[in-house]
């Protein structure tokens, strides 16, 4: 075959460092068109983003040209930079190191938009961290819950 064909779903979830909730109503909508930018100037196509203060959920397709993790890599890193240059927080913003991700088939690509559309509505009554355990349970993720959210102290 000359061409390759895929349909690979992937749902990011992403925390902001030490789980601060410092992701402001008021700049969130264009924090979410610059990831959205990013992902889109990559090649693949972004099916819906939303978060809390504290997080962000991305769902998109990925095309086999470029790795998960060097989007990741290319969505955090240029994310931070925008919010650090545009001195949107007090300090220096950066997400917490690594990510979640994981896999949908097209069948239950709606239900994950629905879900990620309705991230305040969850929030109401688990924090992220139940979520995101939660996520790496329901997909068998080996972890270890030491390790899930490490603090960094910048003193």
């Amino acid at each position: 075959m000359s061409n390759t064909y895929t349909q690979i779903h992937i749902q990011a979830v992403f925390a902001v460092q030490n789980r601060e909730s410092i992701i402001s109503n008021s700049w969130k909508d264009e924090l979410y068109k610059y990831i959205t930018g990013i992902i889109q100037t990559n090649g693949h196509k972004l099916l819906v983003i939303n978060g809390m203060p504290d997080h962000v959920h991305i769902l998109f397709g990925i095309r086999p040209t470029q790795s998960l993790s060097d989007l990741m890599q290319d969505v955090k890193g240029h994310s931070s930079l925008w919010i650090n240059k545009n001195e949107l927080v007090k300090g220096k913003f950066s997400w917490q190191e690594g990510y979640g991700a994981f896999s949908y088939s097209k069948s239950l690509v709606p239900a994950v938009i629905s879900y990620i559309q309705k991230q305040e509505k969850h929030h109401e009554k688990k924090t992220f961290k139940e979520e995101y355990e939660e996520f790496l349970d329901a997909f068998e993720v080996d972890y270890d819950e030491r390790y899930v959210f490490k603090s960094v102290d910048y003193s």
